[in-house]
């Protein structure tokens, strides 16, 4: 059954590719992007403010490195962004020698390793990868993905997931939890059957597993062994990616879409693509610094 639970409307600004929501527990900060237009959002949560910032570029997700800086995963490579002014200065390149891939999903490990996700900008199938940055360095984990999604991590980060949502599979790998990197073979988890498909996901601190089901207007949540124990209404259908957020960490922020609608569907989803709140009753965990040495 489809849970109704609390929902408010934190920003009503339409996305046409929301995503790479996070959170700074430190700032009461939430942060998201709109892959496709190349923008930044910031959100004080204790006060209401949202800025959006121009990028210039796409960019589809970041990870905290300390109160002054952020690391920013875009369609070239990765920035390392200044908090007060948003300069950003090339870090490391990223398949910037391929013009048909961009950022896709990612997420920062216990350990500081950031897990990322290139895909084709037409989701072309085999195209992307997942990389693992880890310690200033990237290596390739995972090749020949075609839509990367559902990057994160067991509370005690000796498990990670991903998904390619193509195949409609999430998958489990056993890491090291010092390193963050794989230390044996992808197995299956589960297959998503039904309306929709796997998109992004992140862990609670029960190792339950919350994934936004693209177009089906819902967060499915998992248990680790992937059996679904409960099934959240979104207000939009191409609900994209959740986050923890709030001084308890019990609030999902859940980022939408309204890729590749037409006027009628648009009218048919008059909330696709706003970046909403929900009271999910959950027992969320703060996300980890990067860490780049």
């Amino acid at each position: 059954m489809m849970e109704e639970v609390p929902t408010s409307v934190l920003s009503a600004e339409h996305c046409h590719l929301g995503e790479g929501p996070t959170y700074d527990v430190t700032t009461d900060t939430a942060w998201w992007f709109d892959i496709r237009e190349g923008r930044l959002f910031e959100a004080h949560l204790g006060s209401g403010t949202i800025r959006i910032h121009a990028l210039g570029r796409m960019a589809s997700a970041l990870g905290r490195i300390d109160a002054e800086h952020q690391l920013v995963v875009a369609e070239d490579g990765c920035y390392i962004r200044s908090v007060a002014d948003g300069a950003m200065t090339l870090f490391c390149p990223l398949e910037a020698d391929n013009p048909a891939t961009r950022s896709n999903d990612c997420r920062v490990h216990q350990s500081g390793t950031f897990w990322i996700g290139t895909m084709g900008r037409k989701a072309e199938r085999g195209l992307g990868a997942i990389y693992a940055l880890h310690r200033g360095k990237i290596s390739t984990l995972f090749p020949g993905i075609s839509i990367p999604n559902s990057i994160c991590f067991s509370p005690d980060g000796a498990i990670g997931y991903f998904t390619d949502t193509a195949r409609a599979v999430l998958y489990a790998v056993p890491l090291n939890p010092a390193t963050g990197l794989p230390r044996g073979e992808p197995e299956v988890l589960l297959r998503h059957t039904g309306i929709g498909g796997l998109d992004g996901s992140v862990c609670d601190a029960d190792g339950q597993i919350w994934n936004a089901c693209w177009g089906a207007g819902r967060v499915d949540v998992y248990s680790p062994q992937g059996e679904r124990l409960r099934s959240l209404r979104v207000p939009a259908r191409q609900a994209s990616c959740p986050a923890f957020v709030g001084a308890d960490l019990s609030h999902l922020l859940v980022t939408s879409a309204w890729q590749d609608m037409d006027a009628e569907a648009r009218a048919a989803d008059p909330q696709a693509g706003c970046t909403f709140l929900l009271q999910a009753s959950a027992r969320g965990r703060a996300e980890p610094d990067v860490k780049l040495a």
